[in-house]
């Protein structure tokens, strides 16, 4: 601490009886995320198999997010969300494989104004991660990446700041943890605080594990050799149908790998004198898909508006200040790790249109209910590719470099789009939807091509089995016209409004 920082500080304390933590007292952030990690797929939560040490751990000691949902049932508009505070929607990232666009603010921006160093490691997947990139990490304000540009397995290929992909051998969960603590060490070196963000290849299918990790899972129900689920092939990246016990074998021992290696990040953190002022903050981007159900308490899977395909797992450790475990039943959402950083470093958010609130209180144990609903909506993509929309960004900045073992489009990497949308229709409000307030959930047109509204009393009924649509007519009534005006805000947005 520099000696005119003391003596502010002083003054402050002294005559207006406050209590400002110093710059040197600004806490390091780890964001945590699993790709595909289901609510109900970690011991803590009750499962009956599955061997997760280290989450179980973080939840009896920290602050588990019982009620933590993802912005959205896949992968890229909930990580745009995190990265953003906002819904996807907003900008583009409707998708897996839509990217974001250029102008958005991120959280590394904001950070950065704060003084910290960033880094970002693993899957990235809101556009390609090579160095041109528009929206590559570095592009979005983070000073280091070690990234793919979707996901990944053992023994990955990344792009280290932008350049040609090389492949690194090894558990692809342990080789992110090993970066992530190269990252630490050189901050601590020069004496600024750190912000990493750690997006996990697994545990998306295709799978594979370990032989010490598919060892645990040897015992599974009999029963399960009988179910067939379609997944992706690791030998010729097609689709291809297999036997469920098999698959959550190894489904299984990549979460257990990744535990692992979380593990090994809290150690490093322990022994390093980093541990007590660290947010640690784990989630899953989006519900279960087809290929991992088993046991679930909930309705749907990934890619559905239902409990199966938002609710996930979430976690924040911060010694320093969450000191006695806690459980809260209160509604969070990805969107709200934008804002909730925010505050906890000091710096405004964004003067633009944000989903996400803080949740900072939640932390601090004064916060009973959400302030403001939480809504969801998937986008009708297929209306924004007619009559040759222009594109956002130019197309062959758009190609991704990175491999990885799902064909598509007959090639082994991702090419990502973002069109202008200058003009708003009735259509464009198309798509399933849902608004959840701290008791109620609406559910409009809840998979594509359907039309219906659903309402679940969520607290006394999570498996979302009994609608109560002719129950409350006036409750859902008063839900669909607040998602209709929030629907109005985002395709304010989506148009670019927000950047004029």
């Amino acid at each position: 601490m520099t000696k005119e920082l003391l003596i502010i500080l002083i003054i402050c304390t002294l005559f207006f009886g406050c209590t400002t933590e110093s710059v040197d007292d600004r806490p390091n952030i780890i964001l945590l995320m699993g790709d595909d990690h289901g609510w109900e797929e970690t011991a803590y939560n009750g499962h009956e198999y599955l061997k997760t040490p280290v989450l179980d751990d973080m939840a009896s000691t920290g602050l588990r997010l019982n009620r933590f949902y993802s912005a959205a049932p896949t992968c890229s508009p909930t990580r745009g969300s995190i990265i953003t505070g906002r819904h996807p929607n907003r900008y583009g990232t409707f998708t897996p494989n839509w990217s974001i666009r250029p102008e958005e603010i991120s959280i590394a921006h904001v950070l950065k104004n704060a003084g910290y160093t960033s880094g970002h490691f693993g899957k990235w997947h809101l556009g390609p991660v090579k160095a041109n990139s528009p929206t590559n990490p570095g592009a979005m304000g983070f000073d280091t990446w070690l990234s793919h540009d979707n996901f990944f397995e053992t023994d990955p290929s990344f792009s280290r700041d932008g350049q040609p992909p090389t492949q690194i051998f090894g558990e692809s969960s342990e080789i992110l943890i090993k970066e992530t603590i190269k990252f630490i060490e050189k901050s601590k070196r020069e004496n600024k605080p750190f912000f990493a963000v750690v997006w996990f290849g697994s545990p998306h299918e295709p799978y594979s594990g370990l032989e010490k990790d598919l060892d645990l899972y040897q015992n599974l129900p009999d029963s399960l050799d009988q179910h067939f689920v379609s997944l992706t092939s690791m030998e010729t990246g097609l689709r291809v149908k297999r036997p469920l016990d098999s698959v959550l074998q190894e489904r299984y021992a990549e979460i257990t790998a990744m535990d692992r290696a979380i593990g090994q990040l809290r150690t490093h953190l322990a022994n390093n004198g980093q541990r007590q002022n660290t947010v640690l903050w784990y989630c899953g981007d989006n519900g279960t898909p087809s290929s991992g159900i088993f046991n679930t308490p909930f309705r749907g899977q990934k890619g559905l508006l239902y409990e199966g395909g938002l609710r996930v797992p979430g976690i924040i450790e911060w010694p320093k200040k969450i000191r006695t475990q806690r459980t809260s039943d209160v509604n969070s959402v990805t969107s709200d790790i934008f804002p909730t950083l925010c505050e906890l470093v000091g710096q405004p958010t964004p003067k633009l249109p944000l989903d996400g609130i803080s949740i900072a209180p939640l932390i601090n144990g004064n916060m009973k209910e959400r302030s403001e609903p939480i809504f969801f909506w998937n986008y009708e993509t297929n209306h924004e590719l007619e009559g040759r929309p222009e594109p956002y960004i130019t197309p062959e900045l758009q190609v991704g470099t990175t491999p990885l073992a799902k064909i598509m489009n007959g090639k082994y990497t991702r090419t990502f789009r973002n069109v202008h949308h200058t003009n708003i229709t009735e259509a464009d409000y198309d798509g399933p939807k849902a608004v959840l307030d701290n008791r109620y959930k609406l559910v409009i047109d809840a998979q594509k091509g359907t039309s219906s509204k659903e309402l679940f009393d969520i607290i006394k009924d999570p498996a979302e089995k009994n609608d109560l649509i002719n129950v409350h007519p006036g409750i859902a009534q008063q839900l669909e016209m607040d998602l209709l005006n929030w629907q109005q805000s985002v395709l304010h947005s989506l148009k670019g409004s927000d950047y004029q």
